[in-house]
């Protein structure tokens, strides 16, 4: 795999497809790794798009550079994904981003909305306004989060990463939807020496345990004053997540005022596009090569979207697609 060198990162990656064709950035969630997306950006190849899939900060063989500060936040990871764009002579692209990612994806059309062009973020709802705290229930989800933001917890989780990990797969998605192959697979990317810190940096800063990054703090106030966005989007949601279910994802549809939908997987939890990376590729593509304004809600039974927007018309992809009524909110 290739890499760029930034002034804090060296940045592993890969670049397939057409050199010439327009660029989609795939980025990937946690606990996971860039290998999420191998068995979806060659459809994309196939339709004349130009993939680019980083490993983020903290993953993998991307090494933070000398004493750069050991930090997870959205912005932070937007602003190393523009620093990765620039390295390679990109100026527009589409994105799409899946847990940790789509927040990152959130944060680049806020931050850069004259080189983003269209969006999609799977399983993790935006940002958008700022974080309140959640409900109880979804908060009794997010255990994890407040694990973290202890010192125990923080200490357990240097002491067993992987079991750490393990136990959010087993428990977002439905069971059996992993070999442990491919679990010892990922695993070997939370390997990097960095991960733990980056990890609970991610964590505490979204709810105020840890300052943010100073040199992304401009791009995560600007996220937190930012009430909606308009570049089209599709939000693609497990209807059986089990960290962000279609409960909690009530608010996602006010968040955005452009051509919008809400597209839900039936039998498909947390991780999308490990699950059925075949819907995802269809939508993806339906979304990056097609007209926007045919986006809209919709149930994928190969997979039920909802009429996020009555202006949205239909979503004409590879399928019957029925409208259902679901909304979002939740964090990842």
């Amino acid at each position: 795999m290739p890499t760029l060198t930034t002034d804090t990162l060296l940045i592993d990656y890969r670049d397939d497809g057409p050199g010439d064709g327009p660029v989609v950035l795939l980025l990937h969630g946690w606990p996971d790794d860039a290998t999420t997306w191998d068995a979806v950006f060659p459809a994309l190849n196939a339709a004349g798009l130009r993939t680019i899939v980083p490993t983020l900060r903290g993953f993998g063989g991307t090494r933070l550079v000398g004493d750069a500060p050991r930090s997870g936040d959205s912005a932070t990871l937007a602003i190393d994904a523009v620093a990765l764009m620039d390295g390679l002579g990109i100026d527009r692209f589409m994105v799409a981003g899946h847990d940790w990612g789509a927040n990152a994806a959130e944060a680049l059309a806020v931050g850069w909305p004259g080189r983003v062009e269209r969006m999609a973020m799977l399983a993790t709802p935006p940002r958008l306004g700022g974080m309140p705290t959640p409900p109880f229930e979804q908060a009794q989800r997010q255990w994890y989060h407040w694990f973290m933001a202890t010192a125990r917890g923080a200490r357990a989780v240097r002491a067993d990463r992987n079991g750490f990990a393990r136990i959010h797969w087993v428990n977002w998605s439905p069971p059996g939807w992993f070999d442990e192959a491919t679990f010892d697979q990922v695993a070997r990317s939370w390997d990097n020496p960095d991960w733990v810190d980056v990890t609970l940096h991610s964590y505490r800063s979204r709810w105020d345990e840890a300052e943010p990054d100073q040199r992304s703090r401009w791009l995560e106030d600007k996220v937190k004053a930012t009430a909606t966005l308009s570049l089209p989007t599709i939000y693609l949601q497990g209807a059986v997540d089990g960290i962000n279910p279609p409960s909690a994802s009530r608010d996602v549809a006010a968040r955005f005022d452009g051509p919008f939908a809400i597209v839900q997987l039936s039998g498909v939890g947390h991780f999308i596009q490990r699950e059925n990376p075949a819907a995802v590729a269809r939508h993806l593509l339906h979304l990056f090569t097609g007209d926007p304004a045919t986006l809209s809600d919709t149930t994928d039974r190969s997979l039920v979207m909802t009429k996020a927007r009555p202006l949205i018309a239909r979503l004409a992809v590879a399928g019957a697609i029925a409208t259902a009524a679901i909304g979002a909110t939740a964090f990842a």
